[in-house]
Parts: structure tokens; C-alpha cells; sequence
């Protein structure tokens, strides 16, 4: 069905079929439980009772979901879109094309399985509020995203007859040029996934055991009949000798390390399948998932901030993880991956392209207050020593030795973490670097915040420290224990960009 101009449409009629078979779905272990539980009392005169409700229930959901569909209407207007939904009661919804920050696509596999996609339209309001048409075919999900970027930038822009084909059919944005930034082959993502190890899966079985242990023929809880087992039919393991035990323990291992590399290598390639990241001239397109597909356009305008960051192993290999800090919003956050998983030199590039510049030599880098160090210090020390003095009276002497170390440790890690707390400032960008072993860096433009706050608690206000809280849209960007003069240099000079600066003439 054609992206209307004016005209109320409906959504894509394969969309019924998917929220059907989503629904059923949702049924499927319900059904199967109370089916299985009938079998299992042997009362198989209770089938009679079970299937018609078992058809009752799917004729419903059914009929639900056709009046679901047929009851949903958009309307593209000349200065907003409207959405109308509801059964029994109707609720209406317009969102104007300037509050729109963004248009997203989003395909999971079903969907995409039949040739839709959902459109998200990101108002950055929040708590699930963004406007959604689920579902469209992907060309009319294509042609309706470029529609509402045209009329967002010009609202005063409207259809003539020569805009629509002989069909009344608005036609297709021509192809945007664009530079590839960065993508990911299958080598690239099975590396990445073996840096994401992950015993999530192991977690997921226990759970699932004891959620419906009741359909097991055994309790798996009931460690007495386990030991009644090895004591009776597993006797023989038992008289295999030290070594076959060892042997076993070292099996079991082998096998949490590839459950834990498998789910890391499944996951990756689950949601990064596909990476591509381009330049266009609206700003960069990011497409990844193999069965949830999005397609994510953040405008370079809106790009605030971007921030690198590793984890430990990954750091000794070189590897880091570039994000976007941008106003619009991605499966609810504000920091858009761009490169999940590349070498500084392919970071290079894309932060360059986004308006920013890694930091260079020339750089003035500054620590944190050496008085904030010290309350830090004693702060944590102070907590480790007291429960050592509680553990000392309720316990063993020997036992109170086990907090003095880590006392010892958090001293020693603090210490050395404080000369990695630094950040710095250039003629249009402010950096803040942190992490003892996996380094994070954040680089904000200074143009681009939105505000600028020193904040100071009962200690700091004693001690001539503070910190500086830099806003930005839905991130974070603060430098903690930082010379109070210092704190308001900074903020003067954020302020100076910032007035100094007309935004009307912003690309």
C-alpha cells in the first residue's frame, strides 16, 4: 500500500499475519504446558475440555489482531503525522515533522521474513513515547523516512502533482552518495567474539530448570537422591581412581569454555551481522543484526560527543569501541555504536568525519586534585578497616587479616589509577580520560553542550574540590575531584564557545 500525502492509510496487510503469528507465538508455551499436563495425569479425557479453549483462545487472539490492524490509521500530513488505534477505545496521537529528531527501520526476522520493516520515529521524549508503525513494506518504509526528513527540514514544503508517478505514488529518494567508514567481515566477527566470552547461557539453562523442573522426571534439586545415585550406579565412577575425577573436572571445564566462547561468538554475530557504517550527506548510516535488522541514521549535527572505550583483554590486543553521543535515540540510549570492535586507526577516520580530532601531543593534560585522591583513598580504606574491626571481634583474629589486604589493595589501586584521571582542553573540544585497565576516553565539543554545572558536597566544599557535570543529550560527561578554580576555567570556557556561537547558522 502507497505512503499516502494527505490521505489516511493503513499499515501494510502482511502485518496482520505477523502480529498473528507473534501472538500465537506468545501462546505456544502455555498451550504446550497445559497439553503436556493433561498427558502427564493420564486424564486424557481432559483433551475434550482442553481444545476448544485451546481454539477459543487462538480464534481470539486472532480477531484481536485483525482488529488491531484494520483499526490503526496514519495520516502524512503537510505539518505532522497522526496515528488513531484502539478497539474499544480510540486515542490519537499527532507528532509534528519538527519534533521529529530522527526516522530509524527496524527489522526483527519475522518481519523481515515477509518484506516489512518498522518505522521508528524518534522524538527523543523517552520512556517508550517514540511514534512506530509496525509494519510497512520496505520501500514504502524508505520512501516515508525520506518524506519526513524533507518536510522536517522544510516544513512549508508540500507534494505537487509532478512529484507522483501515474499511480499517485510519491517517488523514491534518489540514492544518497555515500563512504563506507567501517564494516565488519565474518574474520572480524568471530575475533570479536571471542573476546565476548559469556556464561550467560549457563545461567539461562539453571534458570529454565528451575522455572519447569515439574516436567522433569526427576527432581534435580534433590541432592540426596544424587548421592544415592553415585553411591549405588555411580559407584564405578568413583573406583576409577584420583585421575579419571581429575580428568572429569578438567571436561567440565573444556565445556564451560566453549559454552562461554560459543554464546559470545553467537551473540556477536547475531546483532553485528552486516555491520556497515557510511558517510552521507545527512550525516552517518549505520546497518547491523542478522535477525533484528536496523537501519540508524544519525545526523552529524547531533553527534555531541564520542567516547572509546575497551575492556581489559581487549586493550592488550589493541582493540577499542567507538560511540556516538547524539540527541537521537538507539533501542533507548543516546550513545550510537559506530565501531564496536576496530584499531585506533580505523577510529581515526570516523571521529574526523564526525567534527572531532583525537587528542594530540601539544595537549595540556591535567590530573585531579591530589586532596581528592587522598579523602578517596581514605574514604575506601576507612570502610575496609571497619570491617575488619567487626570480622576481629566476631570472628577468628587470622579472619580480620582478609579486609587489611584488600585496605592495602584499594590503597595501592587508587593510587595508581589517580594518573589516569586526567582530562585537558583545546580551542573547540574538551577530554577526560579514566580507567586503570581498560581505559575509557570521552571527547565532547565544546559548541555542542548543552550546559555546563560545578557541584560540591560536604567534603569537597572543605577540601577546595569539585565536580564539573557537562550536559549533553541523555549522556554523561563529568570530571570528579577536579581544583575548584579550575573547575570554573572550564566551565568559563564552555560558556565563551557556546555564546559566541550562532546556531542558526549550524550545519
Amino acid at each position: 500500500m502507497p505512503t499516502g500525502d494527505g490521505k489516511v492509510m493503513r499499515l501494510d496487510p502482511r502485518s496482520f499475519i505477523v502480529r498473528a503469528l507473534n501472538m500465537l507465538g506468545r501462546l505456544g508455551i502455555p498451550i504446550a504446558i497445559g497439553i503436556f499436563t493433561v498427558f502427564d495425569k493420564g486424564k486424557m479425557q481432559g483433551l475434550a475440555y482442553l481444545a476448544p479453549l485451546v481454539l477459543a483462545v487462538i480464534g481470539f487472539n486472532l480477531a484481536v489482531a485483525y482488529l488491531g490492524w484494520r483499526k490503526f490509521t496514519y495520516l502524512v500530513g503537510a505539518n505532522d503525522i497522526r496515528v488513531e488505534s484502539g478497539i474499544v477505545s480510540r486515542a490519537a496521537r499527532s507528532v509534528p515533522y519538527e519534533r521529529i529528531q530522527d526516522v530509524s527501520l527496524e527489522q526483527k526476522l519475522l518481519p523481515r521474513l515477509f518484506g516489512l520493516v518498522e518505522v521508528k520515529f524518534e522524538t527523543g521524549s523517552g520512556a517508550g513515547e517514540d511514534l512506530k508503525l509496525a509494519y510497512l513494506a520496505e520501500t514504502e518504509g524508505e520512501r516515508l523516512r525520506e518524506l519526513v526528513r524533507e518536510r522536517r527540514e522544510d516544513d512549508a514544503l508540500l507534494a505537487s502533482p509532478a512529484d507522483t508517478n501515474d499511480e499517485g505514488e510519491a517517488p523514491l529518494a534518489p540514492a544518497e552518495a555515500s563512504t563506507v567508514l567501517f564494516a565488519m567481515s565474518p574474520q572480524r566477527l568471530l575475533k570479536y567474539g571471542l573476546f565476548e566470552f559469556s556464561l550467560a547461557i549457563v545461567a539461562v539453562v539453571f534458570g529454565l530448570t528451575q522455572q519447569f523442573d515439574f516436567l522433569l522426571p526427576f527432581d534435580i534439586w534433590d541432592f540426596e537422591a544424587w548421592q544415592g545415585q553415585l553411591a549405588g550406579r555411580g559407584a564405578w565412577l568413583a573406583s576409577l581412581g584420583f585421575a579419571v575425577q581429575v580428568m572429569g573436572g578438567i571436561l567440565a571445564a573444556l565445556f564451560l569454555l566453549v559454552a562461554g566462547f560459543g554464546t559470545g561468538i553467537i551473540r556477536t554475530f547475531t546483532r553485528e551481522w552486516g555491520f556497515l557504517l557510511e558517510k552521507t550527506a545527512r550525516g552517518f548510516r549505520r546497518r547491523r543484526g542478522m535477525f533484528t535488522r536496523t537501519d540508524v541514521v544519525m545526523p552529524l549535527h547531533r553527534v555531541q560527543a564520542v567516547e572509546i572505550g575497551t575492556r581489559f583483554l581487549r586493550y592488550r590486543f589493541g582493540w577499542h569501541g567507538l560511540k556516538f553521543v547524539s540527541l537521537a535515540q538507539d533501542a533507548g540510549s543516546s550513545s550510537h555504536v559506530v565501531a564496536p570492535f576496530a584499531q585506533m586507526e580505523e577510529i581515526d577516520p570516523i571521529i574526523r568525519a564526525a567534527g572531532f580530532e583525537l587528542p594530540g601531543e601539544q595537549l595540556e593534560w591535567q590530573r585531579a586534585s591530589t586532596r581528592y585522591r587522598t579523602d578517596s583513598i581514605v574514604l575506601s580504606a576507612s570502610f575496609f578497616l571497619l570491617v575488619a574491626l567487626v570480622v576481629a571481634i566476631v570472628a577468628p583474629v587470622p579472619f580480620a587479616l582478609i579486609p587489611l589486604a584488600l585496605a592495602a589493595f584499594s590503597t595501592a589501586a587508587d593510587l595508581y589509577a589517580w594518573s589516569f584521571r586526567r582530562h585537558a582542553l583545546s580551542q573547540a573540544q574538551l577530554f577526560s580520560t579514566r580507567g586503570l585497565l581498560a581505559p575509557t576516553t570521552q571527547i565532547a565539543n565544546r559548541v555542542k553542550l548543552q550546559s555546563v554545572e560545578i557541584v560540591q558536597g560536604p567534603i569537597a566544599q572543605r577540601r577546595g574540590y569539585a565536580t564539573l557535570h557537562l550536559g549533553l543529550a541523555g549522556g554523561s560527561f563529568s570530571i570528579s575531584g577536579i581544583p575548584l578554580e579550575r573547575a570554573r576555567q572550564l566551565r568559563e570556557a564552555a560558556l565563551a564557545s557556546i555564546a559566541q556561537t550562532d546556531f542558526s547558522k549550524l550545519d
